[in-house]
């Protein structure tokens, strides 16, 4: 008997690290939400999480993946799975894109770092952000992974043009042109928690931050937080607490147009990507004027509320684009069977953003490894049920839209 109950008795690993423990459990990215969730205050969980208004764009995002359902083949030879793709000249190998988001150091000390770091260990493009804590140089300096740089405009063109020369010098590869921003979407969650970038310190702040020592603990010991790639060059550079509406308000360049993308070519010589389109009106002008690739995004949900999904745009723009354009599907990536579906839907590669932060804000640049393997080993685990050996091999007979009003099991 003894010896049965030893045959079948297993006991977990005892883990000592704080951060072992809670990766210990970890099955999807939904688990590093929840834990992302635990372990920020409340305001600055709600920065990263949140959407606009009613965030109807924000749910529909995630939502609209799971309207597509697959046609699986079987009998195929899926004994070789490659999940490898070419982005901009560039071989991957998966079809992810880290996408460029601000102030980054509010879920780690590390922020930006931590999330170039585990980027080029995976060999996949991290985006960083005009807005970002780390500075151009900085990130560059941990990284010899492909980089690209986006690029908020200020009315300052002069900083824009000197941004650009620094993104070239340091190597980054491409820009990524964010054009859904004329103003800030109204995001209701920042507003009840009175969110500044850096957070104010308050009555609410100090209990919140008693509620989460970890975090505190982290924030209160680090060097503080700006906008590192412009700090110094403007009146509001995030070393004084400003509301993220103010900031953009005052140094955004809301006269944005097509037109400018002439003065564009003229100071970067490189790939260009247009981050915000959402109409395929847009993607046709942009394939027409040569941008390379087309970002269609909503901004996560995060600008305008009642914005169109950006995978119900893939089929559409991609019959329109052709092969004018690569197109990225950004927004609501929550597993790999999702980049699947957006790459059978027409897209060459999909970009995240909340689903590494949460992995960032869970357990820091090991958190954010933890979900770029759960992606790319769910992509696999996909593409062989599905019969479909390769990247190559993902093409619109393997989907379709479930009929509307039809739930699931």
């Amino acid at each position: 008997m003894l010896k049965t109950l030893r045959s079948v008795l297993r006991f977990r690993p005892v883990h000592l690290r704080a951060a072992d423990r809670r990766l210990s459990t970890v099955a999807n990215i939904a688990d590093y939400r929840l834990l992302a969730r635990r372990r920020l205050p409340r305001g600055v969980f709600d920065y990263v999480d949140g959407g606009a208004e009613d965030e109807l764009s924000l749910r529909r995002n995630s939502e609209a993946f799971r309207r597509v359902e697959f046609r699986p083949r079987v009998l195929c030879d899926v004994g070789k799975i490659d999940t490898s793709t070419t982005v901009l000249g560039r071989r991957i190998p998966v079809p992810v894109i880290l996408a460029p988001t601000g102030f980054t150091r509010i879920a780690t000390p590390g922020g930006e770092l931590d999330v170039a770091r585990a980027a080029a260990r995976a060999g996949l493009p991290y985006t960083l952000s005009t807005m970002a804590t780390r500075s151009i140089e900085q990130v560059a300096s941990v990284s010899d992974g492909p980089k690209w740089f986006q690029v908020y405009v200020w009315r300052d063109r002069e900083m824009v043009k000197d941004l650009l020369a620094r993104a070239a010098a340091a190597g980054y590869e491409a820009i990524v042109i964010t054009v859904d921003t004329a103003v800030l979407g109204r995001r209701e969650r920042d507003v009840r928690h009175g969110f500044t970038l850096p957070p104010k310190v308050g009555l609410r702040t100090l209990i919140d931050g008693a509620l989460h020592p970890g975090w505190t603990w982290d924030f209160v010991r680090a060097e503080p937080i700006t906008f590192a790639n412009v700090t110094g060059t403007t009146t509001a550079d995030g070393s004084s607490a400003v509301t993220l509406a103010d900031y953009i308000n005052r140094q955004f360049d809301s006269s944005l147009s097509w037109r400018d993308l002439d003065w564009f070519r003229a100071e970067w010589d490189g790939p260009i990507v247009l981050k915000g389109i959402q109409s395929v009106e847009d993607a046709r002008i942009a394939a027409d004027v040569g941008i390379e690739a087309l970002a269609l995004s909503n901004h996560g949900g995060r600008q305008l509320d009642g914005a169109p999904a950006p995978l119900e745009l893939v089929s559409e723009v991609a019959s329109v684009v052709q092969d004018r354009a690569e197109i990225i599907c950004d927004g609501g990536i929550r597993r790999g069977s999702d980049i699947i579906k957006a790459i059978a839907l027409g897209a060459r590669a999909c970009m995240v953003g909340r689903a590494y932060l949460y992995g960032l804000a869970a357990a820091g640049e090991r958190g954010v490894d933890g979900v770029l393997r759960l992606l790319a080993a769910e992509m696999e685990r996909t593409m062989a049920l599905t019969g479909r050996p390769s990247v190559a091999d993902l093409d619109t007979d393997l989907v379709r839209w479930r009929s509307a009003g039809t739930g699931d099991a």
